[in-house]
C-alpha cells in the first residue's frame, strides 16, 4: 500500500459521502451546492495527484492499475446518475457515457487477456477533464443568471465528443493489436 493507492481508496470512500450530501437539503442551496461541487472536484483531483505521484515515484502497482479506473468510474457514474435523477442531465447522455466506459473497459480486458496492454489515450484524458469540470458545474444550483447549467451542459457535450472519438481510437488500436496477435 503506497500513497497513490491510498489516494485512490480515499477517492472511492468519498463517493458515499458525496451521494449522502446530495440528499441533504442544505446542499440544494446555492452555497451548499458550491461546497458540494468543491467536494466533488477535490475527489476528482485525487485522481490527478495519485497518478502524478505514482509515475513520479515509480509507485505504479497492479492494485493501483485496477483500482484507479474503478474509483474514477464509481465517482463519475454516481454523480451522473444523481444528476439524471435531479433532471439536470438527460438520461441519453448518461447512457452514452456509461456505455462507452463499459465498452472500452471490455476491450482493454480482452486485450489484456491476450497479453496486450492498451494504455489510456490522450483524448480519454481530455474526456475525463471536460467530464469532471462539466459535472462540477452541473452540481451547482442554477438559480442564478450565471449560466452555470448551460456552461456545464456544453462542457458535457464536449466530453461526449471526446468520449466517442477516444472509443473509436480504442477500437482501432485494439483491432490492430488483435490482428498482430492472430498472426503469431
Amino acid at each position: 500500500m503506497n500513497l497513490p493507492n491510498i489516494l485512490t481508496l480515499i477517492r472511492l470512500l468519498l463517493v458515499p459521502f458525496l451521494v449522502l450530501f446530495f440528499y441533504i437539503p442544505y446542499f440544494r442551496t446555492l452555497s451548499g451546492s458550491i461546497l458540494l461541487a468543491i467536494f466533488f472536484l477535490i475527489a476528482v483531483l485525487t485522481d490527478w495527484v495519485d497518478g502524478y505521484i505514482a509515475r513520479r515515484r515509480s509507485q505504479v502497482t497492479s492494485f493501483g492499475k485496477f483500482l484507479d479506473p474503478v474509483a474514477d468510474k464509481v465517482l463519475i457514474f454516481s454523480v451522473l446518475i444523481l444528476l439524471v435523477e435531479e433532471g439536470r442531465v438527460p438520461g441519453w447522455i448518461a447512457v452514452i457515457i456509461i456505455s462507452r466506459e463499459f465498452v472500452v473497459t471490455g476491450l482493454r480486458l480482452v486485450a489484456s487477456l491476450q497479453g496486450v496492454v492498451i494504455a489510456a489515450e490522450s483524448l480519454g484524458k481530455y474526456k475525463m477533464f471536460f467530464q469532471s469540470v462539466a459535472l462540477g458545474f452541473l452540481i451547482l444550483m442554477a438559480d442564478s443568471d450565471l449560466y452555470l447549467y448551460e456552461i456545464g451542459f456544453a462542457l458535457l457535450l464536449i466530453s461526449i465528443t471526446f468520449s466517442l472519438i477516444s472509443a473509436g481510437q480504442y477500437f482501432i488500436r485494439f483491432g490492430a493489436q488483435f490482428d498482430l496477435i492472430k498472426a503469431r
